[in-house]
């Protein structure tokens, strides 16, 4: 009886195991391959809740040239980030304005 027992274990694995060494010579485990070094989605939803609280405020605040501005400047929304010099081309205005 026990040795079915043990037969059905036989394929485990543990996170604890050592699945070799480094350039150090410190064992490497399979928990430390597995790790998650990424930010958590926490941090990463709440970071999109606050740039589309930023968009709406803008919205709200500036008038439409001064939304392209910005957009323009700081490459918002998708758009290129362009120099003061272009955007005052662009749009016919001082660079100084911008």
């Amino acid at each position: 009886m026990s040795m079915r027992t043990a037969k059905k274990y036989t394929g485990d694995i543990s996170l604890q195991d050592t699945i070799g060494v480094d350039s150090d010579g410190n064992e490497v485990k399979i928990e430390d391959k597995l790790a998650d070094t990424d930010k958590s989605i926490e941090d990463a939803i709440e970071l999109k809740m606050k740039v589309a609280l930023l968009y709406d405020k803008l919205k709200k605040v500036l008038i439409a040239r001064e939304q392209a501005v910005i957009r323009l400047r700081y490459g918002l929304l998708g758009a290129d980030e362009l120099t003061q010099r272009e955007i005052a081309k662009l749009m016919g205005i001082s660079r100084s304005y911008v």
